[in-house]
């Protein structure tokens, strides 16, 4: 049996418990945002992408409706996606300049705001478990290196060799980027191309009134110099506070970073009242904008509100509501629902 099947059976049995808890649950998923255009993608492609994207997002909403905390929810979401060469996180993440993997995620409770992450990190195999274990079982909010891989290593988690997220597929773009860059005479940190977007991320509002939200990639294409992007810190790629939403970003991480999008995402609902949606909007399509950053946000509220905001031509998606209801969305319109 496939994983994504094997994943359904999960989800349709989770769907099927009697839960003590009144909370509605909501979950929200992407998987990168970026020049994603309908007319490049194959018939065949686009459903292989929705067809992960419905798994990942079953999976989250499958465990929250069982009474599972959200914590789990996302990071179960997450490594669906970290597991499928579809995505750049995990298997499928891309190649740095020196042809290897450097994987990064975050994770963090609003009900706590506590929050975990790794950077940096080559022989992790699921980096947002990890992340969790950081956040979960350490001091700490942010472990890179070979240090997050030897605390990995400390409480059981076995380190596996770098080239198990080898893909073809990253591979050529490597190649593409590096000739494109070294043909340019291009300085480093001055990619223009593509190749600076892709993440996935996760956020959710449990049974318990929770919000959590999640981040994990495998960066940019061609980096170099240890260069971490957005998504493994915290109020830049990942946010959570029960008091406003839960946020992951996905897009140009240095612009994320300088401008904290995530966590300024929640305090625009914390301290100015905006709805969800008016403050994902604000930042994304307009600070971001004439900033020229591009990339997108999935966010929910305390009462189940869900938004995915982007400013590029696209943006792997799924989501499923308060009411049950699931839609999946590659380009600008949903193309389920």
């Amino acid at each position: 049996m496939s994983i994504i099947k094997k994943l359904s059976v999960v989800w349709l049995s989770s769907c099927m418990a009697l839960s003590a808890w009144g909370q509605e649950v909501a979950i929200v998923i992407h998987g990168g945002a970026g020049t994603i255009l309908q007319a490049s993608m194959t018939p065949e492609r686009e459903a292989e992408y929705v067809t992960a994207l419905q798994a990942a997002v079953q999976m989250g909403y499958g465990l929250l409706k069982s009474g599972a905390k959200g914590e789990e929810a996302v990071v179960a979401a997450i490594q669906v996606m970290e597991t499928s060469p579809l995505f750049n996180a995990g298997i499928g993440a891309v190649y740095n300049f020196e042809g290897q993997h450097e994987l990064d995620a975050s994770i963090m409770h609003g009900g706590t705001l506590n929050a975990g992450a790794v950077a940096g990190v080559k022989t992790i195999r699921s980096p947002i478990a990890a992340a969790l274990a950081v956040m979960e079982q350490s001091p700490h909010v942010l472990l890179s290196g070979k240090g997050a891989e030897e605390f990995a290593e400390s409480i059981g988690m076995e380190p596996v060799k770098n080239t198990l997220f080898n893909t073809e597929r990253r591979y050529k773009a490597l190649l593409k980027a590096k000739e494109r860059i070294l043909n340019a005479n291009i300085t480093y940190g001055g990619q223009q191309g593509n190749e600076r977007f892709g993440t996935v991320g996760a956020v959710v509002l449990d049974q318990y009134g929770n919000l959590v939200a999640g981040t994990s990639t495998g960066g940019m294409t061609a980096k170099r110099y240890g260069r971490i992007g957005d998504s493994p810190i915290i109020g830049a790629g990942t946010y959570a506070d029960n008091a406003s939403c839960a946020v992951s970003a996905t897009g140009h991480g240095e612009y994320f970073i300088r401008y904290h999008v995530a966590a300024d995402i929640c305090s625009r609902m914390k301290y100015r009242n905006d709805s969800l949606a008016d403050a994902a909007n604000a930042v994304v399509n307009d600070v971001l904008v004439k900033a020229e950053g591009d990339g997108g946000i999935i966010a929910v509220d305390a009462k189940g509100n869900i938004v995915a905001v982007f400013n590029t031509s696209g943006m792997y998606r799924a989501q499923i509501d308060t009411q049950g209801n699931m839609k999946v969305g590659i380009y600008e319109e949903w193309i389920t629902e």
